[in-house]
């Protein structure tokens, strides 16, 4: 817990949910996605001031897990940029995640798909713009849309494989997968991580959620509270609105603090990313930490994505 320098309120801070190993780091289980940092492109552009407030704000709040892109720009802001300019010298518990396989071309435009020839460039571009070293957690985001691809990730992680031999990564994760992909990429590295959209009212992924459960692999949802608002390009989703609404009033919080607690109660496995350029929802994304849900309320959470497939 910490304590707001301009009140006497306390405030809950990222170590409330409890910890995961994340590869060979420990991580508080809510951590900041940085993609919404400097805005998005269906979005007026973000203040650089909030930004770089937000992210010193949250290692004040104790999030020590930061996920980035080198494709996460918009004309005015880059997020690596700004965490960048921020944190530097970054603290020593502090762990950066970022993802290859996708890059954004300057009128922000989707390119194809890295070949695996090409990610030792993405990979080295993240380092140069992070400042690092070497990166903590390399997340191959498989395509470049919102939906799955199918295919084999067997090139793309062995070319990852050989970066981390050569000691530009530490720990490889996998984005946008299916279970079957996978399966597949435990045969060839040890995967630490698996970064898929799922929420409350997304919850197609609710096997493969199980499957990095049983093989201790942190499942990291993105777009978790995204998609009941207008963070989402496809809009806001209000579906159980009104049952979320009333639990949230009954614990005195937000409704994207339920959806973040009703997913960070789905395993002691699943980290949440909540995203935001704005410090006070950083605050209450942290502090959706610290809140727990009952048997009752979970069960119908439950029953609201259950009426939704």
């Amino acid at each position: 817990m910490t304590t707001d320098s301009t009140s006497t309120a306390t405030i809950p801070t990222a170590d409330a949910a409890g910890t995961w190993q994340l590869g060979d780091r420990t991580v508080n289980r809510i951590g900041l996605g940085a993609m919404r940092l400097g805005g998005m492109p269906w979005e007026a552009p973000r203040s650089r001031d909030d930004a770089l407030a937000v992210l010193r704000r949250a290692i004040e709040l104790g999030v020590n897990h930061i996920d980035t892109a080198a494709f996460y720009f918009t004309p005015t802001r880059s997020s690596n940029e700004l965490i960048s300019t921020a944190l530097q010298p970054y603290p020593d518990h502090l762990v950066i995640t970022t993802k290859v396989g996708p890059s954004q071309s300057r009128d922000g435009e989707f390119e194809p798909m890295g070949r695996p020839d090409q990610l030792r460039s993405q990979v080295e571009e993240n380092i140069r713009q992070l400042g690092l070293e070497q990166l903590d957690v390399v997340n191959l985001r498989w395509g470049t849309t919102m939906e799955k691809t199918e295919g084999s990730l067997a090139d793309h992680l062995e070319a990852l494989v050989e970066l981390r031999d050569a000691g530009l990564l530490r720990n490889i994760g996998i984005s946008n997968i299916t279970a079957d992909q996978l399966t597949e990429a435990m045969t060839i590295t040890p995967v630490v991580s698996v970064q898929n959209r799922y929420g409350l009212t997304d919850r197609a992924d609710d096997t493969l959620l199980e499957l990095c459960r049983e093989h201790d692999i942190a499942f990291v949802p993105f777009f978790a509270v995204a998609t009941s608002t207008w963070a989402s390009p496809e809009g806001p989703d209000d579906t159980g609105e009104s049952e979320i609404a009333t639990i949230a009033e009954a614990h005195g919080a937000t409704p994207a603090q339920v959806r973040l607690a009703w997913t960070l109660q789905r395993g002691a496995h699943v980290l949440a990313i909540p995203g935001t350029g704005n410090p006070a929802h950083l605050e209450q994304n942290v502090a959706a930490g610290g809140l727990r849900l009952t048997a009752d309320e979970v069960a119908v959470l439950d029953r609201i994505a259950s009426a939704r497939r």
